[in-house]
């Protein structure tokens, strides 16, 4: 019978197996707990568990060294051995990988890597059922429709090498969406929060947050296609400065792919891009956005190399007082660009001194300005520029002289948040938020509200 072992004696198993140059070994144990409901009530909870194998094995030659990367779940001690050869055959079997590097040595191991995996299940809702009960009751005496989910989930991964590395991290990841109908599904409202126990989440704050907003839908303005002035929530600007920093490859730039490039070579490396003193950064202890503070690569890309695997990670600064400080790179292309090694990291903060929450930004509006609550659908248009399209969702709404007057139509937009930043005119107070549109892959960010002057709808939608 098939034993099932702990994580760390997978990992070590693993290693004895090898048989080539190099092996990396990633384990990643994951549970999670999620609850769904519609229409003022729970449909469906559940809680789930899995272990996913990743073994990448490296195979020096005359030639260079080559790779060789297979991942596998619900792996035992019985499916060792079938893994790790086939990872060493995909290593025999493929040409030199172009981003090889030596295997990472000498960071000190993690003091609790042999303990079992953290584990997540309905008790992390403890707290939190019973308030979105109370919600459903509010809502449904307002004569309004609650609809959502919430997902907690929680990985240990533990990474050996045969370097020495020994290395383990704990990612616990809870997002929550709200969204709020009127009973003829003629409006609608969406909030989300990004949590990493459920502890600091208020469905309560939520649903009044929701409640109010569709009350500022029950005027309906239309409004043409067009430039207007537009505040920009903490969501959707992390929707966009989560796609810039994932289009920030230092070599893509330097090999002038990129809105980072410059004419006939080189990056726009120390170029101001914003007037306002904007900082962009990520740091892997940033409080409440804590994430794993060395590189797990389970594949190699643009932005990330297998061969880094355990890689310490420092905080960085992407952009400093508004100034372009930094571009990803991992050894390989740092070695290649002639740049400082700047691996991405996995979480997100846009800070610009400013104090005023989204509110007190909305009473400061003179004259005639919309107020968004998110982005989707975003899609790349020109890289060059950076240039996004995508829709927005949810309610748009007009705010005139300190107060919203009502809700207007939704519209596409074309703009690049390269070009956003050159433009802002004032950044609120930076706060934890949850994307909308990429929060299946990026949830630990932290932003502002900006103000846009002129942000261009280009056309009108007919999406809710």
């Amino acid at each position: 019978m098939s034993r099932v072992s702990k994580p760390y004696e997978i990992v070590e198993r693993a290693l004895e197996l090898s048989t080539t140059d190099g092996l990396m070994v990633i384990a990643d144990e994951q549970s999670s707990a999620n609850l769904r409901w519609a229409g003022n009530a729970l449909t469906t909870n559940g809680v789930t568990r899995g272990r996913t194998l990743t073994v990448i094995a490296t195979v020096d030659g005359a030639e260079g060294t080559a790779s060789g990367v297979v991942s596998r779940s619900a792996v035992t001690t019985d499916d060792l051995e079938p893994l790790v050869r086939a990872a060493e055959a995909a290593a025999r079997g493929a040409g030199p990988a172009e981003d090889a590097q030596p295997l990472v040595s000498g960071v000190p191991a993690s003091p609790d890597f042999t303990d079992a995996p953290a584990e997540t299940g309905s008790e992390v809702f403890a707290d939190f059922a019973p308030a979105l009960g109370d919600a459903f009751a509010r809502a449904r005496s307002g004569g309004r429709e609650l609809y959502g989910f919430a997902n907690h989930e929680l990985t240990s991964t533990y990474v050996g090498t045969s370097t020495g590395l020994r290395l383990r991290h704990d990612q616990p990841n809870g997002t929550l969406e709200l969204n709020a109908k009127s009973p003829d599904r003629t409006r609608s409202a969406w909030a989300g929060r990004a949590t990493r126990d459920f502890k600091d989440v208020d469905p309560a704050a939520m649903d009044a947050e929701l409640a109010r907003r569709l009350g500022w839908a029950e005027r309906r303005i239309e409004l043409p296609a067009g430039r207007y002035e537009t505040l920009l929530p903490p969501t959707a600007v992390a929707d966009l400065l989560i796609y810039q920093l994932w289009s920030s490859t230092a070599r893509d730039a330097v090999e002038g792919r990129t809105v980072f490039s410059t004419p006939g070579g080189g990056t726009r490396l120390g170029e101001q891009l914003a007037p306002l003193p904007l900082t962009l950064r990520s740091d892997p202890h940033a409080p409440g956005l804590e994430s794993a503070p060395f590189v797990i690569a389970h594949s190699s890309g643009d932005s990330g190399s297998v061969f880094d695997n355990g890689l310490p990670l420092a905080p960085t600064d992407w952009i400093r007082d508004g100034k372009l400080e930094r571009l990803t790179t991992t050894r390989h292309s740092a070695a290649l660009t002639g740049l400082p090694v700047a691996p991405g990291i996995d979480n997100l903060l846009l800070e610009g001194g400013g104090e005023k929450s989204l509110e007190e930004m909305v009473a400061a509006t003179t004259g005639r300005a919309l107020l968004l609550t998110c982005l989707w659908y975003i899609r790349e248009v020109d890289p060059a520029t950076l240039l996004l399209t995508g829709l927005t969702r949810d309610g748009v709404y007009l705010v005139e002289d300190g107060e919203v007057v009502g809700e207007v139509n939704n519209f596409r937009f074309n703009e690049s948040p390269v070009d956003l930043l050159s433009r802002a005119s004032e950044a609120g107070r930076t706060e934890k938020t949850l994307p909308r549109e990429w929060g299946d892959w990026f949830t630990r960010a932290a932003m502002p509200t900006l103000r846009i002057p002129d942000f261009n709808m280009s056309s009108v939608s007919l999406g809710v």
